[in-house]
């Protein structure tokens, strides 16, 4: 009789109770969301939400002997309408025994919107008790009618606290440390990109490759792992957490995590040029005319970006990430657009005052299109106060500039506009 393989150390070190799971303590704690549905003695639908690695299979896995229901998986990788069918008569049957089923559904997102509404009866009558597993945003990835018969859990990526754990366990289980010293196994942790499972397979090559007596460091570490690459989708959540941190990170005035962000999606692979039209949003929308000179410099770097490619050109999107962390920051015609608009959506109709009306015919002329106009470049100061606003609609005041950068000289423009229209129209 054949030897069986040997079996990974991730499998080996599945946990076999809820309070051997490592890292989700806001779910499976003392007073985690699922220890009071259990405290309950009510298990209700739900949909794990996390990135991999996190414990998802393994809780539901758990959760079915915790509670005493049959465990079924399914994946919708590779699952169709007649797999779901089959799962559904099969837990229906269960049913009439006396025994619940717990259906796991991998990758549910993967389902389209028919497949899952198929859900829906079973859930409804209790004939599975659903608990579905997805890397993506349930709020874009699954239907309404699904989530709300579904409570959503958010798994969370390990922290390095807990990926040491299980590596300590890994240790214990192999009766041996890992033949690394402390800055390589910091930098194991690292490598994991806080998926617990990652860690273990890491920590099983790092057996694989040492010698008896032979201890790595961070060089010898990169060498032999040739490095993990992180986990990063750029069709999906990873990729617009991280450009939302780097936004964020601008927005916030600080240089460092803009660096750190942009450095992170250019390492896991992102478009350069997609980061440089991204800048060039940031410096229009959070910078504006505090910095006027913001726009161009956003400009300038994707141009030489695309006039140096990669990798020499991605120092100028740094400099311009960090020039605009480093700007004054204004909305103000950020917010001003948004205020027109609305505005202009609900008085589209309403027809400009007839002063700055062109006046092309005749008849038009006569009707007074053009009259009254005065040309500003003719008037004292080079401005004639009058107002440009629909008569219906009266004067607006959308752009507010801040007392910050250049907008601060903006606003003493405005105010002396205004304080010359006051005058004007008081005599």
């Amino acid at each position: 009789m054949e030897a069986a393989a040997p079996r990974p150390l991730a499998d080996r070190l599945r946990p076999r109770r809820l309070a051997d799971v490592v890292g989700q303590d806001h779910l499976l704690g003392p007073s985690g969301a699922i220890t009071r549905m259990l405290d309950a003695g009510s298990l209700g639908s739900m949909v794990f939400w996390g990135p991999p690695g996190t414990g998802k299979t393994t809780v539901a896995r758990l959760l079915a002997d915790t509670t005493d229901l049959e465990f079924v998986q399914i994946s919708a990788v590779f699952s169709g309408v007649a797999d779901l069918k089959k799962a559904f008569d099969a837990a229906r049957a269960r049913r009439e025994t006396g025994k619940g089923t717990l259906l796991f559904v991998d990758e549910i997102h993967r389902f389209n919107r028919a497949q899952q509404d198929s859900f829906l009866p079973v859930m409804e009558d209790g004939t599975v008790t659903l608990v579905g597993a997805t890397t993506e945003n349930p709020s874009f990835e699954l239907n309404a009618a699904l989530l709300s018969r579904a409570r959503v859990l958010v798994f969370r990526a390990l922290e390095p606290e807990a990926i040491e754990k299980l590596l300590a366990r890994a240790e214990a289980e192999e009766a041996k440390p890992l033949p690394l010293d402390a800055a390589a196994r910091e930098m194991l942790i690292g490598m994991a990109d806080r998926d617990g499972r990652a860690s273990l397979t890491l920590a099983e090559e790092v057996w694989r490759a040492a010698r008896p007596g032979e201890v790595f460091g961070p060089a010898e570490l990169q060498d032999i792992l040739q490095r993990r690459a992180p986990i990063y989708d750029k069709g999906q959540d990873g990729h617009y957490n991280l450009i939302s941190a780097l936004h964020k990170s601008v927005r916030g005035s600080d240089p460092d995590a803009t660096l750190y962000y942009l450095c992170r999606m250019f390492d896991a692979g992102e478009q350069p040029l997609y980061i440089g039209r991204r800048l060039v949003r940031m410096a229009v929308e959070d910078i504006g005319l505090a910095d006027p000179q913001a726009l161009t410099v956003a400009l300038a770097a994707k141009d030489a970006f695309d006039y140096l490619g990669s990798p020499e050109g991605e120092l100028a999107l740094a400099q311009a990430a960090v020039y605009l962390a480093t700007a004054p920051k204004s909305n103000a015609v950020y917010t001003a657009f948004k205020a027109a608009t609305q505005v202009a959506k609900e008085g589209g109709s309403l027809m400009p005052p007839k002063i700055i009306l062109n006046a092309p015919t005749g008849l038009m002329r006569r009707e007074g299109y053009g009259s009254g106009y005065r040309y500003d470049h003719d008037e004292p100061d080079a401005f004639s106060g009058q107002d440009y606003f629909p008569e219906a609609l009266g004067r607006q005041t959308f752009y507010d500039p801040p007392e910050r950068g250049f907008e601060r000289e903006i606003r003493k423009r405005l105010d002396y506009w205004a304080k010359l229209r006051q005058e004007r129209e008081g005599k």
